[in-house]
């Protein structure tokens, strides 16, 4: 990009009469008085010293606990030091796809060898180049969705609650009828699915595993929102990809996912990524970017972006999607730590996930902590009730360097990884024992 160079006081008095305007705080008329910002009161400048020292300061406030519990739509797992490695070089440390984006192969190689991996992960055709987070991704989907006669959208009520607040904001703004379905011991209930179906259904949105960890029965959601002439986007944990059957392969259309495990560290809550893959009779509809391979006029392999069918920078006033920046460098890290863990590491790390939170459910139900999902299957997440107060039992647990599960209608929502040993969930069990006086 070139330098920046701001207009002097002649030219901007030029371009205000070129618009019928005498001042710049014209330019702000149609917003109210009373949320206009007069001073921003900033305080004086720091050297990068004293910056450094008062960041440090901050940095003290941070609570880093030894044992983590919880999950609920990101997970700590364990990252290889090639992800970082990889991903710090300077020529890849941006978030953006170049506008001139032949000029920069390597960039577009990362982002085809990325779309490439989330096809095979998935089982579905198409990826794009990823979108901000998971959440976005959902709602992204569901627009991806409308036909002229088919526009509303049925939600299950035991996706992620932050998921669902995006997707209502998302269609509130353009009117989107949207159905929230209740959850049924912590499942979405396939008959009260079958009863919100019209012949207007453009889309059915679940989760799985979904919020409480339960692995939902998509072959009955998918053949029934079929049967209704609706499509299915399936949102899902792509670490559970490494062992459970991928959304391809349940006949979804749109399958979605927030990309974090994926060798991003938590982070105190981002960046993320938002992944999307798709059937292939679905591709002109994805927002963001897709590249591509081909080969130069001399015959040598090289990188393209194909399509950006509803970018604003493309179509404008027609554009249905306003995705800027694609994530790229997340994108890329998901890529390297799947390259570095490979199909078997893959496979070895859900293995673990699962064998943890099995382990933990059963010793949690000794004290009194059922599950709430009944026999339900479960990934690496489960809700149990809980014999004293959920927040009071969690606190409890923070004064001996332990982040315990989440607070969630009066349970509590665990999550176990690779990342919990044994000897952390006997301590867990312990202390909780100690609280509960047994």
């Amino acid at each position: 990009m070139g330098s920046y160079i701001p207009a002097t006081r002649e030219e901007q008095q030029a371009m205000l009469q070129d618009i019928g305007l005498t001042s710049t705080d014209q330019l702000f008329s149609v917003i109210p008085e009373a949320v206009r910002v007069k001073d921003l009161n900033l305080p004086q400048g720091l050297s990068e010293l004293e910056v450094g020292q008062r960041m440090t300061e901050l940095a003290k406030k941070n609570r880093v606990f030894s044992s983590i519990f919880r999950g609920a739509g990101a997970y700590r797992h364990y990252i290889p030091s090639i992800v970082k490695t990889v991903t710090s070089k300077e020529e890849f440390l941006t978030s953006y796809t170049p506008y001139q984006a032949e000029i920069s192969q390597g960039i577009l190689q990362s982002i085809f060898e990325y779309q490439t991996q989330m096809c095979e992960l998935t089982g579905m055709d198409v990826s794009n180049a990823s979108v901000y987070d998971g959440a976005v991704a959902a709602a992204e989907a569901v627009f991806m969705c409308q036909e002229r006669k088919r526009h509303s959208v049925v939600v299950s009520g035991a996706a992620d609650p932050q998921t669902l607040a995006v997707i209502q904001t998302y269609c509130e703004s353009r009117d989107v009828p949207v159905t929230i379905l209740p959850a049924d011991s912590c499942a979405t209930d396939p008959e009260a699915l079958k009863a919100a179906l019209t012949d207007e259904t453009a889309a059915v949105y679940v989760q799985s595993p979904n919020y409480f960890g339960v692995l939902e029965d998509m072959d009955t959601i998918v053949s029934a929102t079929h049967a209704a002439g609706a499509k299915v986007i399936m949102g899902v944990n792509p670490i559970s990809l490494g062992l459970l059957k991928p959304p391809g392969a349940y006949d979804v259309d749109i399958a979605v996912g927030e990309g974090q495990p994926l060798g991003m560290p938590l982070s105190f809550g981002g960046p993320y990524l938002g992944f999307m893959t798709c059937k292939k009779a679905m591709m002109r509809r994805l927002p963001g970017r897709i590249a591509g391979q081909t080969t130069d006029a001399q015959g040598r392999r090289c990188f393209v972006l194909t399509l950006q069918a509803r970018e604003q920078h493309i179509r404008r006033e027609k554009a249905s999607s306003n995705i800027c920046s694609n994530e790229a460098l997340c994108a890329m890290t998901a890529s390297v730590y799947l390259a570095a863990m490979g199909p078997q590491g893959l496979r070895q790390v859900a293995e673990t996930c699962t064998a943890h939170a099995h382990y933990l459910a059963a010793r949690l139900a000794e004290l009194g902590f059922p599950l709430r999902s009944g026999n339900k299957p479960f990934f690496h997440e489960f809700l149990t009730d809980s014999p004293v107060d959920s927040a009071v039992l969690c606190a409890k647990l923070e004064e001996r360097d332990i982040l315990g599960g989440l607070p969630v209608d009066g349970g509590i929502l665990w999550c176990c990884t690779e990342l919990n040993s044994k000897a952390d969930m006997d301590r867990l069990v312990a202390v909780i024992g100690e609280v509960l006086g047994t």
